[in-house]
């Protein structure tokens, strides 16, 4: 039996290593960011199985280092034009209206980085664009 709180978690990692994951990890750790959203998109092209309630992952930071136990508590499957303020706000990142999220987001999602993922250069979102949105609770962080 092993005290690594991270043995066998399967990472969660938030956006790309950077200033941007960086200040994603902190929120988390600090408690203010408790939900966040993804394309349904990236999870088919890398073959991955949606998060569902209960499942727990090590959250990592730029340097691939875990940092902290996450538990999803909710997912949910809508269109991108469905998505509400209460989701926006526990995005934990400051923002104040759904369109300020939204606009983020389609940045992030236009990003040459995620391109790359998705393999899809001309890839572009709308109101349809199917989106994941989780929910979850920090269970385990150190210093915390």
């Amino acid at each position: 039996m092993t005290d690594d709180p991270y043995a066998g978690l399967p990472k969660s990692e938030f956006a790309f290593p950077g200033p941007l994951r960086d200040a994603l990890v902190a929120a988390v750790l600090s408690g203010a960011k408790t939900s966040t959203t993804g394309l349904l998109a990236e999870y088919r092209k890398l073959g991955e199985e949606l998060p569902a309630p209960g499942d727990r992952q090590a959250v990592v930071d730029s340097d691939d280092r875990p940092v902290a136990v996450i538990e999803v508590t909710g997912v949910r499957v809508v269109p991108l034009g469905e998505v509400g303020l209460q989701h926006a706000l526990d995005e934990g990142e400051g923002y104040r209206t759904v369109a300020e999220w939204r606009a983020t987001h389609e940045g992030f999602w236009r990003s040459p980085e995620l391109l790359e993922v998705l393999e899809e250069p001309e890839f572009t979102v709308d109101d349809s664009t199917e989106v994941v949105l989780e929910r979850f609770r920090v269970v385990v962080a150190p210093g915390r």
